[in-house]
């Protein structure tokens, strides 16, 4: 399968919800998926987990990969799946040593000058996407017609954050440091995470995926001149030349931390969607950023661990504020570990059962 040429086998024939609301649709109750819907909160996904042995090998398992990403459809019947994989797919499979470590998250050997960058081996690039790719076109094949697939990648700055400091950290302060210091060295950095993030999407759509979302976590940790420079010019990029090869598929951009650049990012790289975090408020989203693209997000995930008559008030405010525009109900961030499914479960029914 050629990633640089759409493959239609497998997709639903018609549009799902999500798909309708990224084409400007309106749509009452509005579609609802979550970031980070397949994971820790679930028991079937620690069983699986457990039996994957590493984190990666989990990543790298189709099959394995396939049943988590399906979990949560089961279970709560959302209106799209996402793959399950990790941002740091890109930076393993361009060689960067990556290990995931209980307690401490990834870590990665650190890549820090032009000579590190002339290091990496690529020979495993196609080997470690196929696998992928072919969770991907598992999942298409067993998703009913009515529900997307929503492929991912991280965005060159934050997979570049992590490539340079070899671990996350709380303010990227190596990252944006080292592009203050070095600007050569990350632009090259950016250009070769460019490069290979779009043979990643691009192969994730042949494999079946009808939607992708580009994740930048790390977005808000930016001055205005380098947010231009490292999130918008680097995204542009990925959604120009995957809308020329795969035009009718949506992107959704998450410049995390974006606030009032939020607008900027829309227009200036082409996305359809844009995910908001928890942070962004409601009135900017309804009358700035909804006439601009769909938008998806808002809901605090440490307001849907902890549940109670809140999260009823919350869902009503959001589904009030943006009722009548192109919405995607998700979260401002992904579910946290702890979250008890079964607030999951009222948050569908919340939002499926509301008049807005």
């Amino acid at each position: 399968m050629s990633p640089g040429h759409e493959q239609n086998h497998n997709r639903p024939s018609q549009p799902s919800r999500l798909l309708a609301v990224l084409s400007g649709q309106v749509i009452a109750p509005p579609p609802i998926w979550l970031m980070r819907q397949a994971g820790r909160y679930l028991p079937e996904y620690r069983e699986v987990r457990a039996r994957a042995g590493s984190f990666l090998d989990l990543c790298y398992s189709p099959e394995l990969a396939s049943e988590v990403t399906l979990q949560p459809i089961r279970r709560f019947d959302l209106d799209a799946a996402i793959l399950f994989a990790d941002i740091l797919i890109v930076p393993h499979a361009l060689g960067q040593e990556l290990r995931f470590s209980e307690g401490e998250g990834p870590l990665l050997e650190p890549i820090t000058t032009l000579a590190d960058l002339d290091r990496l081996d690529s020979s495993a690039v196609d080997m470690r996407f196929r696998l992928i790719f072919e969770t991907v076109a598992q999942v298409r094949s067993a998703l009913s017609p009515e529900k997307a697939l929503i492929g991912f990648c991280g965005a060159p700055w934050t997979v570049a954050t992590y490539m340079v400091a070899g671990r996350g950290s709380p303010d990227q302060a190596a990252a944006r440091r080292l592009a203050y210091r070095d600007p050569a060295f990350m632009r090259a950095l950016i250009d070769l995470l460019c490069e290979t993030s779009i043979t990643y999407l691009s192969g994730q759509i042949a494999a079946g995926a009808d939607v992708v979302q580009v994740f930048d976590s790390w977005a808000g940790t930016l001055a205005d001149d380098q947010f231009f420079e490292w999130v918008i010019a680097p995204t542009r990029r990925i959604v120009q030349e995957l809308k020329r090869r795969h035009p009718q598929v949506p992107i959704i951009g998450f410049p995390r931390g974006a606030g009032a650049l939020a607008g900027r990012y829309i227009e200036e790289t082409g996305v359809d969607g844009i995910s908001c975090d928890t942070a962004h408020p409601l009135a900017d989203m309804r009358d700035r950023l909804a006439p601009l693209a769909t938008v998806q997000g808002n809901l605090d995930p440490l307001l849907l661990a902890e549940g109670g008559p809140r999260l009823g008030e919350r869902v009503d405010e959001i589904l009030g504020a943006l009722a009548g525009k192109p919405h995607v109900f998700n979260l401002g961030h992904g579910i946290v570990p702890d979250t008890p499914p079964e607030h999951v479960d009222e948050l569908v029914r919340l939002v499926r059962q509301s008049r807005c």
